[in-house]
């Protein structure tokens, strides 16, 4: 590959890396930029290449947000064991069966974590944890296992969606709920690894030179959102959503309308 192709995909790593170390939704822009430059890369290739770049990146953020903000051990830890597992699953299942349903039904749930988000304008404003207890074990190894499957078996909005449960369930602020949510995340990227690897090895070379870049942006991100704080992570949240409808709706409903009118 020339260095040209490097250069442009380290640039959209790092692009990448802020914007999911902040709220998630790297993926956005690191998918995209893989597939248009490689074209004809086996999909599987690309998809071991983004994650190796997206662990690194999500791994540093998590780091990053564990030594600064207080991390509820007790939330993260259920939820990561069972997104881990999950995530596995998932990756497994979908060898097995199509994933068309999510692609149509992914825009309208999105539309609606947004307008809720929107509508509530103290809605991750204040950190109010709900009580502690099995209940609230098992309540964060479900959110894991979910997102977890969903992840391995589909993955686009990955990140937002553990965002939006972790303050809609457990009463996270913003910050809070995306520092959990990268940890999280590191789960279920070491699972998909874990199948994707195995089965079809990823570009080494350039999947290295994108961690790098990733990690480089992911501590951008991850300071930007400890000092802003809150609400600079929700209004983040909020845009990253409105990408997210727009693409997936794109990729959901595009070919079915154009299908027709041919």
């Amino acid at each position: 590959m020339s260095p040209d192709l490097y250069l442009t995909l380290g640039l959209a790593a790092a692009i990448a890396g802020m914007v999911d170390a902040v709220v998630g939704g790297g993926g956005l822009i690191q998918v995209p930029a893989l597939f248009s430059t490689l074209p004809q890369a086996l999909p599987a290739t690309l998809f071991g290449t983004n994650k190796i770049a997206s662990l690194c990146g999500t791994a540093w953020a998590a780091r990053t947000y564990w030594r600064r903000i207080p991390i509820d051990r007790a939330l993260v830890v259920p939820a990561s064991i069972a997104a881990l597992i999950f995530a596995f699953i998932g990756a497994w299942t979908l060898t097995r069966v199509p994933a068309e349903l999510f692609r149509q039904l992914l825009p309208v749930i999105l539309l609606l974590v947004a307008i809720h988000v929107f509508r509530r304008k103290d809605f991750g404003s204040v950190y109010q944890p709900a009580a502690q207890g099995r209940r609230r074990w098992l309540a964060a190894a479900g959110v894991g296992a979910v997102i977890g499957f969903y992840d391995g078996f589909f993955g686009p909005g990955t990140g937002s969606f553990l965002v939006f449960l972790f303050i809609r369930s457990f009463g996270l602020d913003f910050l809070r709920a995306s520092a959990t949510a990268k940890i999280v995340n590191v789960a279920c990227n070491l699972a998909a690894l874990a199948w994707l690897v195995p089965n079809s090895p990823p570009l080494w070379t350039l999947a290295a030179v994108m961690s790098v870049c990733n990690v480089c942006g992911s501590v951008v991100g991850a300071r930007l959102a400890i000092l802003k704080g809150t609400g600079f992570v929700r209004r983040v949240f909020l845009c990253v959503a409105v990408v997210l409808i727009a693409k997936t709706g794109w990729d959901a409903y595009a070919p079915l309308m154009f299908h027709v009118k041919q």
